[in-house]
């Protein structure tokens, strides 16, 4: 489909202009264009299945040249298992005490899940190295396998208090 030279020499004669109203126009619409852009581009692909804890299950196929698929995401499970060890959910008396992190990193982008944890009992810096090491390591499984994720946006949940315990909610 050709371009419609009257639309670009409207949008020309726009782009020209310097009023503030204008100015921000511009701007939204870049941003308009390129989120749409980006996450029409990455969503093009293929969901990986998740179970109910929102660590999703290796795929299959695809095995690389050293070890196998699912030694390897044995070995991000491991990492993960450590950072859920690291973040202690109990020690905390408030809701405004708890937070969440996230987990891993789909082949899309994102987290696959976040966890709760109390930041009067956990010591942050070594639970986020830990949690850098399992997205970086699901980050290359994912390359190496030709993972493929949804797209979508997630927002880290709300952290609270529940039974003495911060919980995501």
């Amino acid at each position: 489909m050709a371009p419609n030279p009257d639309l670009i020499t409207f949008w020309c004669s726009i782009c020209n202009r310097r009023s503030p109203e204008v100015q921000m126009t511009k701007i939204r619409l870049v941003l308009v264009l390129g989120s749409a852009a980006f996450l029409s581009a990455g969503c093009m692909q293929a969901s990986t299945p998740s179970d109910g804890s929102g660590a999703a299950n290796p795929p299959s196929g695809n095995q690389g040249a050293s070890g196998s698929q699912e030694a390897d995401w044995a070995a991000i499970l491991k990492l993960e298992d450590q950072a859920k060890g690291i973040a202690k959910t109990t020690g905390c008396s408030s809701s405004g005490e708890c937070r969440s992190a996230p987990v891993g990193s789909r082949a899309c982008g994102g987290p696959r899940y976040y966890i709760p944890w109390c930041a009067k009992s956990t010591d942050s810096a070594a639970l986020y190295s830990k949690l850098d090491e399992v997205a970086k390591a699901e980050q290359a499984y994912n390359k190496k396998y030709n993972v493929m994720s949804t797209c979508e946006y997630r927002l880290p949940p709300h952290a609270g208090i529940a039974a003495g315990a911060c919980t995501a909610q």
